[in-house]
Parts: structure tokens; C-alpha cells; sequence
């Protein structure tokens, strides 16, 4: 039995949430000492939000096009967050691109996953991208965010190598399978105090590392 959760997150999703759901399942299998305090998304048919309420979770829906500006949504955003009081912002297939402001207040306290080897294909697109570029491997980085877009240091790196009769569909599912695997890994390391933002890099176990961590998938 793990000890009471003392890390208080919030979760960001735009979709079916089913790295939220990853996560919840972490949580009650003992697997992940956090307490999710809410999860927010832009749009309020958003899966995500229902996968929240099944699991008695705060459900908030800030609705994007709703709103009358962009600068109101950021608004309503930051005085959410703001509300949860959370001690770590996860971004779940968050798809809007977050303002400088509140990205540099949970500085070292945000993270998000990412379908690429980053640095390798930050962006959109990336199954198609990849295999279209002949490459040989391809994967998912959990990493801290920075203003700057996908570009924040790496914490843990999921690959696997393309087969020669991957689609985009098939690479998707092999890879969303390494996400359900290393997010709620990687939160774990930042509630036990394993992992941590100093100077621009990662911190892991108290040295610095220009690298994630990479687990491969199991053939």
C-alpha cells in the first residue's frame, strides 16, 4: 500500500482523455501516490471530462469558442488553475497552445506528453511524418514544458522501432501504448521528488541529464 497522496495535480484534456485515464488507473491500483483535483478541457463534450466525473473527479469545461477572446479564455484558465491549487499540471492531449504567462507560473511544476523522440518531430503529424520520412524508430517523451513548443528538457522516452507494414493507425496504438506506461511513470518520479526542473534541465536523482530516460517497447 502506498502512502496517502500529498501531490496535488490537475489535468488538461481536449479528447477521449485516455491518458487521464491511465493515470486514474495508477491511482486506485496503488501504482501512483497523487491526487487528481480536477481536470479542465476546452471543449465540453470533451470524453475527458466524462471519464473524470465517472471517477468523482471535478469536471470544469472552459468552452473555447465560447469565449469572446482568446485573452478571455486565458483568463478563465489561469483563474481555474488558480482555484485548484495544484502542485503539478499535467497535459493530457491538451491541444491548445498555453500562454507564456502560465506556463512560466507552473514552471518545473507542468508536464506533457508528446508522440515523437523529441527533439525529433515537435508539431503535428508526427505518424505520418515519420514514416514518410523512412525512419527507423519512433516513440512518446513525457517532458517538462517551456514556452518555446515541445522543446522542454525530456524526462522518459517510450520507442519503438516501425515495422515495415505500420500504418498511422498501427504506429498510434504502439505508441499511446508506451504513453499509458511512462506518464503516470513519470508523475510518480516527480511526486516521490525523483525528478525536477533546475536551470533548464531535468534534474533525475539529483544529476542533471541532457537525456530521457528511454524504455523500449518489449517485442
Amino acid at each position: 500500500m502506498m502512502d496517502k497522496p500529498c501531490l496535488r495535480i490537475a489535468v488538461l484534456v481536449s479528447g477521449s482523455g485516455t491518458n487521464l485515464q491511465a493515470i486514474i488507473a495508477a491511482i486506485r491500483a496503488n501504482a501512483l501516490a497523487v491526487e487528481i483535483v480536477g481536470v479542465i478541457s476546452d471543449k465540453p463534450a470533451a470524453v475527458g471530462l466524462q471519464r473524470a466525473r465517472d471517477a468523482g473527479i471535478a469536471a470544469i469545461a472552459i468552452d473555447f469558442k465560447a469565449a469572446p477572446s482568446r485573452v478571455s479564455f486565458n483568463k478563465q484558465l489561469d483563474e481555474a488553475l488558480e482555484q485548484l491549487q495544484p502542485d503539478l499540471v499535467v497535459l493530457a492531449g491538451y491541444m491548445r497552445i498555453l500562454p507564456d504567462n502560465t506556463v512560466n507560473n507552473f514552471r518545473g511544476r507542468m508536464l506533457n506528453v508528446h508522440p515523437s523522440l523529441l527533439p525529433a518531430y515537435p508539431g503535428l503529424d508526427t505518424y505520418a511524418r515519420v514514416l514518410a520520412a523512412g525512419e527507423q524508430w519512433h516513440g512518446t517523451t513525457v517532458h517538462f514544458v517551456t514556452p518555446e513548443l515541445d522543446a522542454g528538457p525530456g524526462i522518459l522516452q517510450y520507442r519503438v522501432k516501425i515495422r515495415e507494414d505500420d500504418t498511422e493507425e498501427s504506429l498510434r496504438q504502439r505508441v499511446q501504448t508506451g504513453e499509458y506506461i511512462i506518464y503516470p511513470q513519470a508523475i510518480g518520479w516527480f511526486a516521490e521528488g525523483r525528478i525536477k526542473f533546475a536551470n533548464d534541465v531535468a534534474i533525475l536523482d539529483g544529476q542533471p541529464t541532457d537525456q530521457p530516460f528511454v524504455i523500449d517497447e518489449e517485442c
